[in-house]
């Protein structure tokens, strides 16, 4: 779901509930700071934040705004090596973004990966993995 801003609203609410797992909207507002819980709320429910509030979840996601924005053509940005989102969170929120599978699902497969990544090795040089 994009709004006449061209933010992918589905992806920002993906990504607010991944990070904010099990944690109160009132905890992690106060977390994020200058936002209330009801706005939090709102936004995961796909209503767009203004610009401030945008901003200001965008830095405690980690991400960079652009992230979350559509190109004009509506082509979806891929997460990769050159996002700023590590690959099992993109998996996770694109999970939760579709709204397929139950939340439960999503949350096992998402367990799934996290575990796998670290009995890969994620710390280790990155090159040195894929030799």
């Amino acid at each position: 779901m994009q709004n006449d801003h061209g933010i992918n609203l589905q992806k920002l609410a993906a990504h607010l509930r991944t990070k904010r797992g099990d944690r109160g909207l009132r905890f992690v507002a106060e977390e994020i700071g200058s936002v209330s819980a009801s706005t939090l709320s709102r936004i995961e429910q796909g209503s767009a934040p203004d610009l401030a509030i945008f901003m200001r979840i965008c830095a405690w996601l980690g991400v960079s705004p652009e992230e979350f924005v559509e190109p004009a053509l509506g082509l979806k940005r891929k997460a990769g090596r050159d996002s700023q989102t590590p690959l099992p969170e993109a998996i996770e929120s694109q999970l939760r973004e579709d709204r397929v599978l139950p939340t439960t699902s999503v949350d096992a497969i998402s367990e799934m990966i996290r575990v796998a990544y670290q009995a890969a090795g994620v710390g280790r040089d990155r090159s040195a993995s894929d030799k």
